[in-house]
């Protein structure tokens, strides 16, 4: 089974010449879910991990259903104003203009090893706030998952150079 074949492209989708790689379409098949949380475990398999962390939205379905089968935690990762307790705040660079990203102050223990898993790596700038997060609060980010990578960003290298990064399946381009 490729995970590949679960991968819905739509072309000229936000706009014109661009083709979006639609991780949803892994969702919509049991067996490309379940492929991919197998292959996420795989890569985990000689990882120490306390706790998965994941931002929201689609992160969060692949983030919470990994820690199921890790037998951990999930901590979330939101947009402000979407978390009850006290937090801590990340903000970073958007192509045009900035985000800001919270996690609850507490979620994270100092040593803690933490899997922080995305739907997609493109530029890395969600990643590395989120990886800045886990890190304010003393975890250690072991690795950085994502089912989906844009290898025409070269993340991995820029900025995410430093973390242990695992990616399912790689497109050339952006």
């Amino acid at each position: 089974m490729n995970l590949k074949d679960y991968v819905k492209e739509i072309p000229d989708y936000p706009k014109k010449g661009i083709l979006f790689r639609d991780v949803t379409g892994i969702l919509e098949s049991a067996e490309g879910f379940k492929c991919a949380l197998d292959m996420m475990e795989a890569a985990l398999k000689d990882d120490k991990v306390d706790l998965v962390a994941a931002p929201e939205a689609r992160g969060f379905i692949f983030g919470a259903a990994l820690a199921d089968r890790l037998r951990t935690a999930f901590v979330p990762v939101r947009k402000p104003g979407k978390l009850p307790r006290a937090t801590v705040s990340e903000t970073y660079n958007l192509e045009y203009g900035t985000a800001t990203l919270h996690i609850h102050a507490d979620a994270i223990k100092p040593g803690q090893k933490v899997v922080l898993l995305d739907d997609l790596l493109a530029t890395g700038g969600t990643a590395l706030a989120a990886a800045h997060l886990i890190e304010k609060l003393g975890g250690e980010v072991v690795r950085m998952v994502f089912p989906i990578e844009l290898l025409g960003f070269n993340a991995r290298n820029t900025t995410l150079s430093g973390y242990n990064v695992t990616s399912l399946v790689q497109y050339p381009g952006r």
